[in-house]
């Protein structure tokens, strides 16, 4: 270097004159589709920076340096369809209802790896990045509970550790939702016991479907949205056509009167009756009388959660 530094002092009244030309390096790879791309063309510079001409700038601003581009390669295929700060995740309770919520919004479902090891327990892993991603996982925590439940939490843990910016547990049937309250001595609040732990898990909200009661909400630290089924049920029954004097609305038991009033309210003020039914222990219960007229009448019984369906 000092050697060309004092050939120019002496070949030239100004060092200023002499210009070297920068190339790019003559073969760069694409991480992203393992394309080998070669560049022989020199890299325009202003201020030591590569000029705005030197990029392609696809339709969502993502701006790609030419020099690592193929020939006749069009600018949509560069681009990740997929690539979006949405990501959905499904574990194994309902993969139906996540893949049918991901078509929904026109994304793929999120590829994840869950296995069980021979003693019981739950591995899983995210196939792709949701670094400062919004993550929402689809886990209702159904029929295993238990097993439904830690695969949530297992879940929940591993977007937290893989950098999400937000997890949101999509919890469509809520398990122990049911034990919110202590109807006997020596109980546990299982539902605030349930809510904790997908706190302290990491997640940042909780989205749940028709929840046994109201108080369930403020179980949770987090933000809770919770959404109501009934307009889907509603659709439902007036693609019947059924008669308004034909119908009635029917509670299963008498602590879901309110939640069957405001249901035959929305059907053009349907009658209403109530099944009086006495429980002598868990999932099991007998009626005792019916309280309203259902004779010749289409019944709708509208409940939170069936569970034996006695």
């Amino acid at each position: 270097m000092s050697t060309l530094l004092h050939s120019a002092s002496t070949s030239s009244p100004s060092f200023s004159q002499i210009t070297t030309p920068r190339f790019a390096p003559i073969t760069r790879i694409s991480l992203r589709n393992g394309v080998r791309c070669k560049a022989i063309e020199a890299v325009n510079l202003e201020n030591g920076r590569p000029s705005a001409s030197e990029f392609l700038v696809s339709g969502s601003g993502n701006a790609i340096p030419r020099y690592v581009v193929a020939p006749n390669t069009r600018i949509q295929d560069l681009v990740n369809r997929n690539d979006t700060r949405l990501r959905i995740f499904s574990g194994t309770a309902n993969p139906a209802l996540a893949q049918e919520i991901a078509c929904y919004l026109g994304l793929e479902l999120g590829k994840t790896k869950i296995k069980r090891f021979a003693d019981g327990e739950i591995y899983v892993q995210l196939q792709e990045s949701v670094r400062g991603c919004d993550v929402f996982l689809v886990q209702p925590t159904c029929p295993p509970a238990n097993e439904n439940l830690m695969e949530l939490l297992i879940m929940i843990d591993a977007c937290r550790r893989a950098s999400a910016k937000n997890i949101t547990a999509v919890i469509p049937y809520f398990g122990y939702a049911r034990a919110d309250r202590k109807t006997q001595g020596r109980e546990s609040i299982a539902a605030k016991l349930v809510a904790n732990l997908i706190t302290e898990a990491g997640a940042n909200r909780v989205l749940a479907c028709d929840l046994h009661s109201g108080q369930s909400m403020g179980y949770f630290d987090i933000p809770v949205d919770h959404v109501y089924g009934q307009s889907v049920i509603l659709d439902y029954l007036a693609s019947k056509t059924i008669c308004s004097d034909d119908l009635v609305v029917v509670s299963p038991d008498v602590g879901g009167v309110a939640r069957a009033r405001a249901f035959a309210k929305k059907l053009s003020d349907a009658p209403l009756a109530i099944v009086d039914k006495r429980r002598h222990g868990h999932n099991v219960a007998e009626v005792m009388n019916l309280i309203g007229d259902v004779r010749g009448k289409v019944a709708v019984m509208v409940d939170d959660m069936i569970d034996t369906a006695g």
